[in-house]
């Protein structure tokens, strides 16, 4: 680690007791990716890492939201977690034309925490090390304006942002209709130019390919142009961490 990386790190840690909180449970790669979503600014980093503690300690409270809790989102069978990528990556593709704007957006909500916390948890090498990755498959095939969800788009990303800094590798949009496209500008305006950069729209044979060579064939399904099958993400069993 460098030096100046040591100095932040160290000052980070000081304007958190200052907040009224604690870093002691937590290890430097957990730190820096919050020093990385604010330009390495110790006291920004300090901010979101305590707004992230309070926030975890009152949706999350148990520490993860099971199955019971999010029975209805699962039951589409819209989300499935591939197994690790190339760069081991956690890979997890998404089926928009089984989404519908949910009547309950509470319970949406906590569907999109419990299945980033368990895709990251699938990385996991017995213990969390705290810089854990994902990377997302959005496919737009067959969708209507019927699974139209800006708000449950809006939701998403606003997690990752203010919730999972540093946690999304890469994120591709497949097979994107005309009229989504205006979808997609609107949503876009809520993202930060670091998520911007990780996002891509895979329209040419050469995004395709990068796509490809970044998952991997044994992990990408055979529809995509893989060799394996999909795997829902309620069907996944993640082993039992260490003490």
């Amino acid at each position: 680690m460098e030096r100046t990386q040591e100095i932040a790190l160290t000052q980070m840690r000081k304007s958190v007791e200052k907040l009224g909180s604690c870093t002691q449970r937590y290890g430097d790669p957990t730190l820096m990716r919050f020093l990385i979503a604010r330009s390495m600014d110790p006291e920004k980093a300090a901010k979101m890492f305590v707004q992230w503690q309070k926030w975890r300690a009152a949706f999350v409270p148990n520490g993860f939201i099971p199955d019971s809790e999010v029975q209805n989102e699962l039951e589409t069978r819209k989300i499935y977690l591939q197994g690790l990528s190339k760069e081991r990556n956690p890979v997890l593709i998404a089926k928009a034309n089984k989404h519908f704007p949910s009547k309950d957006h509470l319970q949406f909500k906590k569907f999109v925490v419990h299945l980033l916390d368990k895709a990251i948890a699938s990385a996991f090498k017995g213990r969390e090390i705290g810089n854990e990755k994902l990377v997302v498959v959005l496919d737009l095939q067959q969708i209507t304006y019927r699974n139209i969800d800006v708000r449950g788009f809006a939701a998403g990303f606003q997690f990752l942002q203010a919730y999972y800094p540093e946690r999304l590798a890469k994120f591709f949009i497949l097979n994107m209709p005309r009229f989504f496209i205006s979808v997609w500008k609107m949503i876009s305006r809520f993202l930060e130019k670091a998520t911007l950069e990780k996002i891509v729209i895979v329209s040419k044979e050469e995004e395709r390919t990068t796509l490809n060579k970044e998952i991997g064939d044994e992990v990408l399904p055979e529809e995509y142009g893989g060799r394996a099958n999909l795997v829902a993400l309620q069907d996944v069993t993640l082993p039992l961490l260490e003490d």
